[in-house]
């Protein structure tokens, strides 16, 4: 069976000019692969500016114009180009973005969600916007609410219901948990083993390993715009021996239930 979602050896670089027309090129993926199916949460897991992110934005085909990109993305079978993935994004294929500034301060909750409703097709906005916040325990109060209004947790709520206002089959969760309570992670967490458990793949894109691993089907180390390791939530329990790459070991047991332990520094 195809998967939704292929990446195969993704790579980007830019392009920049410094002083004196002087051009030289920055590789930010060297090598990304992934692999997501129908009813999976697969987590892509790295430390900040491992290519998380941007792997995200490649794949919705929002790269900048100073960006050059070679490997495959497949999708539901068929190699797609940047062009094509942008017809997809926002329909079939929808982001979760990592900052909750996404939404407009400036207007209510009501609105905007109305507005994803609206341009997901729905013929009584207001009726689906309301439904649609209720199922994921949000009131109707929230509506007339604007965002600096509600907390974290509920502004999380809030985007994942716009994000998935027109059913997408496919959804990119950019870091939807930093600087959240404990409580509030674990509801956005089952939201997404939800979304998957309905029929959707999931990409959770997160530096928090212990989290993903609560809900993932399968979770992918990248280190330095490269995959190292793709493995199963079994791999990651005692010391990691089940593991297979130095750097997902290391990540494994640097985890406060493990210790903290940080491997020793090589000789120069």
């Amino acid at each position: 069976m195809t998967a939704l979602l292929t990446i195969e050896e993704l790579k980007v670089s830019f392009v920049q000019y410094a002083r004196g027309l002087r051009r030289r090129e920055i590789v930010a993926l060297a090598g990304m692969d992934l692999v997501a199916d129908r009813g999976q949460v697969v987590a892509l897991v790295g430390a900040s500016g491992a290519g998380k992110t941007l792997l995200a934005h490649a794949v919705l085909g929002m790269l900048p114009p100073n960006a050059t990109e070679a490997g495959t993305v497949t999708y539901a079978g068929t190699v797609v180009d940047p062009v094509a993935r942008r017809r997809l994004a926002g329909r079939e294929i929808a982001l979760l973005p990592q900052s909750v500034d996404y939404l407009d301060p400036l207007a209510t909750v009501g609105r905007q969600v109305r507005r994803s409703a609206r341009l997901a097709g729905h013929d009584d906005p207001d009726r689906v916007a309301a439904t649609a916040l209720e199922a994921r325990g949000l009131g109707r109060e929230v509506l007339r609410r604007y965002p600096h209004e509600l907390s974290g947790g509920m502004i999380r709520r809030v985007l994942v219901t716009m994000a998935t206002m027109g059913d997408p089959h496919l959804i990119l969760a950019d870091e939807p948990t930093p600087g959240l309570p404990a409580s509030d992670v674990a509801a956005v967490l089952a939201d997404f083993r939800t979304l998957a458990d309905d029929g959707r793949a999931v990409v959770l894109i997160t530096h928090e390993l212990q989290g993903a691993l609560e809900i993932a089907d399968t979770v992918v180390i990248c280190h330095d715009g490269r995959t190292v390791e793709s493995a199963a939530p079994t791999a990651f329990s005692a010391d990691g021996s089940a593991l297979q790459h130095a750097y997902t070991k290391a990540l494994w047991r640097a985890l406060p239930a493990n210790g903290f332990t940080v491997p020793e520094a090589q000789p120069c």
